[in-house]
């Protein structure tokens, strides 16, 4: 099996026909799970490296290419990325064999006509090597930012205009972080010493995550499935600035919450477990393959105070008024904060998408705060880092409903741990009067 083909294919099914990146390569490692660990490595390495370096590879590429990037076939520039990327990332690979592999690609996939244009750009940026430079950060720093970290220059802008340079180049950096996988001990279950252990015996390597004592990071595992201490829901695949929000929540045991927007059940379990088996956490969703997730993460841990209900959370439900102690509000956004995971969301994002989610959380909103009772909470939160969707919109939202009181907000961004950059925001629904 040809790896760098693979890795192609994917680029053109991600980069071309709009596809989910971490689906894609979820997709293909699970077809050709037979292939040796360090070949999977290796693959995964190149398709996500080259996708979140795409901006810059096409800079690099436009210098020393007569034809430009978007002239090119789909399959040209996605080789010569995969080509510059790794001769800029990957010096394990020697440049001739770079540019031999995808001359042999160009010939196999039937451009034998285009091979010696392919030969000619990888071969001249190879003989560049360290001189290619790159924007002069002191007179031009939105580009410096955009070629640099290969962030589309309207991201750019809006955070410059927000964090200034400084903090704004923090966060595209802390984007390019490598870490471990970051899993949320199920203290129904185990504790984190014990998983530790029992992740050490299965072969995989477990270390504490920041701050929340049930948080690990493991590493040195093939696949999630192969653990049998996943299989047995030991543990949840979660970032510690998600589970912040059950930590922000902090539910009683015997509360009633809605999760309105719960897919694939993250929070949902979190919170349960968190009320010890007692009380009842109603997991919504829009669609029946959503639920099946939900449904699926309930299962694995063995709660039996959380149920997925299939229900669309911009519509309004009479029986739910005034019924939940808490309303979790994780609601649909641009998902900016999570580009170090989800690295093709930069290029699938735009402002009008924004605008229009942001409009969205809005109307969810307007929709869902009649479940909180009076004296309960309202937790909004997004995996975004966006004023509009953000701060603006708990403003927008205590304007029109001065009965709620934001008793704390917090914006988390992924230069200050690691983490993904994530808000929260902690509203209060006094009770009625009288």
């Amino acid at each position: 099996m040809n790896t760098r083909e693979l890795a192609l294919d994917m680029l053109i099914e991600i980069m071309e026909n709009g596809a989910y990146s971490h689906l894609v390569l979820r997709g293909v490692l699970d077809k050709y799970r037979y292939l040796p660990k360090q070949e999977r490595a290796f693959l995964t390495r190149l398709t996500e490296g080259t996708i979140e370096r795409t901006i810059e590879l096409d800079d690099i590429i436009n210098r020393f290419s007569s034809v430009k990037v978007g002239k090119m076939k789909p399959l040209i520039r996605n080789l010569l990325r995969l080509g510059v990327y790794q001769l800029r990332y990957m010096d394990a690979v020697p440049d001739p064999a770079v540019c031999n592999e995808a001359v042999k690609l160009a010939r196999k996939r039937g451009f034998g006509n285009l091979s010696g244009f392919v030969n000619g750009v990888l071969r001249s940026i190879a003989r560049a090597g360290a001189e290619i430079s790159w924007p002069d950060a002191d007179k031009e720093p939105c580009r410096y930012l955009m070629i640099r970290y290969s962030m589309p220059e309207w991201i750019v802008k809006q955070w410059t205009e927000r964090f200034g340079f400084d903090r704004t180049e923090a966060i595209l950096k802390g984007f390019y972080r490598k870490r471990g996988l970051t899993v949320r001990t199920n203290l129904l279950k185990t504790t984190p010493e014990r998983l530790i252990e029992r992740l050490k015996a299965e072969g995989a390597a477990a270390v504490p995550a920041g701050k929340l004592p049930y948080a690990l990071e493991i590493e040195d595992f093939d696949s999630l499935e192969a653990l049998e201490a996943f299989r047995d829901g030991d543990f949840y695949v979660q970032d510690p600035a998600s589970m912040m929000v059950a930590e922000t929540a902090k539910p009683k045991d015997g509360s009633y919450i809605l999760d309105v927007c719960a897919a694939p059940g993250g929070k949902s379990t979190h919170l349960a477990e968190m009320m010890h088996g007692t009380g009842m956490v109603e997991a919504r969703d829009l669609t029946p393959g959503k639920i099946a997730l939900i449904e699926e993460n309930i299962a694995r841990h063995g709660l039996a105070n959380c149920r997925a209900v299939l229900w669309d959370a911009a519509v309004y439900d009479p029986s739910a008024e005034e019924k939940a102690d808490i309303v979790i509000c994780d609601l649909p956004c641009s998902g900016l904060g999570v580009i170090g995971k989800k690295t093709d969301i930069r290029y699938k994002m735009t402002p009008q998408k924004q605008k229009e989610l942001a409009e969205l959380q809005r109307t969810i909103l307007e929709t869902v705060y009649r479940y909180v009772k009076p004296g309960g909470k309202l937790v909004y939160s997004t995996c975004t880092i966006s004023e509009e969707e953000n701060e603006k919109n708990v403003g927008w939202f205590t304007d029109r409903h001065p009965e709620f009181a934001a008793a704390f907000m917090e914006q988390m961004l992924p230069d200050e741990s690691g983490q993904d950059g994530f808000f929260i925001a902690e509203l209060i629904r006094r009770e009625h009067d009288g």
